[in-house]
């Protein structure tokens, strides 16, 4: 004999457990769904998130090269020089009036310390790279003075020199 309530049967103790299971086995089912969801969504932030750095990474770079660039072509005199140091690109004192090249001091954006590696010849900067050992992202469609950029295992070989 079914027992009613109210013109619907009523359900033992044991039919509300098992519902309640299937209720806390959905509940998890939910959750396990959201957390893979949320683990996709990560790798694409991350993703995302390297590649403004890289398009950073070669902004920065260029602003450096042509700096270097300037720093050389307006040497006075006959006597083509590159800088010494970083500082002599944000305030050149060759002139009777101080001449900027470059606007401020940029930090590598690949690496947590924000340190370049100074390319060097005879002791002075003509060019700068990254520190980062990680692959790049990008690995074509460089512009013409980036074209040694194609194929590149790490960001430490996109080199910005003066001249190309």
């Amino acid at each position: 004999m079914v027992k009613r309530c109210g013109g619907r049967p009523f359900l033992g103790k044991n039919q509300f457990a098992r519902q309640g299971g299937f209720t806390y086995l959905g509940l998890l089912f939910a959750v396990a769904i959201a957390g893979i969801a949320m683990a996709g969504t990560g790798v694409l932030w991350q993703l995302e998130s390297r590649r403004e750095k890289e398009k950073e990474l070669l902004f920065i770079g260029e602003e450096y090269r042509r700096a270097i660039s300037s720093y050389y072509d307006k040497s006075p005199g006959g006597d083509k020089q590159h800088p010494e140091k970083i500082e002599d690109l944000l305030l050149d004192k060759r002139f009777p009036m101080p001449v900027r090249h470059l606007r401020r001091h940029y930090r590598d954006p690949m690496r947590a310390d924000g340190e370049w590696e100074l390319i060097r010849q005879q002791g002075r900067i003509i060019g700068i790279a990254s520190k980062s050992v990680d692959k790049p992202i990008k690995i074509a469609g460089f512009t013409a003075e980036q074209e040694g950029f194609e194929g590149a295992e790490r960001y430490s070989e996109w080199r910005f020199l003066q001249g190309g």
